[in-house]
């Protein structure tokens, strides 16, 4: 006698972890899609720049201090800067350009500090926690050139996308250009949901018609 054919187990979703043999649920984010921050820039540049200055700067200052604790003299650079500090005053104008300098650097690297930067990138709603996607504000824009020259009368369109706003400026031939304006504000809002941005700008939309031909 065959044995009966026993049946097979469900299939569940599951999200692949960092070892191919151990699998666990994707967890789910709750709501609409979950909240997502801003992309963080890495700055490379910057704190590579900065981290090449402050090393050249301390090893030769780390060196000419061994030099002197050894007997030697100290370099020329740090005799002749020791001579012209003493010489300044706080109230000079020199003293108080590089204080000013010095202090507007300070800002700027404090600024870069807490500021995420990719400001060009704009987040998506997370469906998950293990998934972050990011949309680039001109192909946005594209999208959204696309969906508005699509629209009956619309001539030209030239999209601009903010991350709080949407601004459209479209020309029209023919139409009334109420009627034109009220197409767009339907057919770019719902283009706006279709992008599935964590945080849908605002549309603004200015229709007018084209310059008249000069004879």
């Amino acid at each position: 006698m065959s044995e009966p054919v026993r049946p097979a187990p469900p299939v569940l979703d599951l999200d692949q972890s960092a070892s191919a043999a151990a699998y666990e649920p994707a967890p789910v984010l709750e709501g609409e899609g979950g909240k997502a921050g801003r992309f963080w820039s890495v700055r490379r540049v910057p704190a590579g720049l900065l981290a090449i200055v402050l090393l050249g700067c301390a090893g030769l200052l780390l060196y000419d201090i061994a030099a002197v604790r050894a007997g030697r003299p100290a370099m020329q650079w740090r005799r002749a800067t020791a001579q012209q500090l003493a010489k300044w005053r706080l109230e000079d104008v020199g003293v108080l350009a590089c204080a000013g300098a010095v202090m507007l650097l300070g800002v700027i690297l404090i600024v870069l500090a807490v500021t995420p930067g990719l400001r060009a990138l704009l987040p998506m709603r997370r469906r998950t926690a293990a998934v972050r996607a990011g949309l680039d504000r001109e192909a946005a824009a594209q999208v959204l050139r696309d969906r508005a020259m699509e629209v009956s009368g619309v001539q030209s369109a030239r999209v601009r996308t903010g991350r709080a706003k949407v601004s459209v400026r479209a020309q029209s031939h023919f139409r009334e250009l109420d009627d034109v304006r009220a197409d767009l504000d339907s057919a770019l809002a719902t283009a706006i949901r279709e992008l599935g941005l964590a945080r849908p700008p605002a549309l603004a939309v200015h229709v007018t018609r084209p310059p008249a031909k000069k004879r």
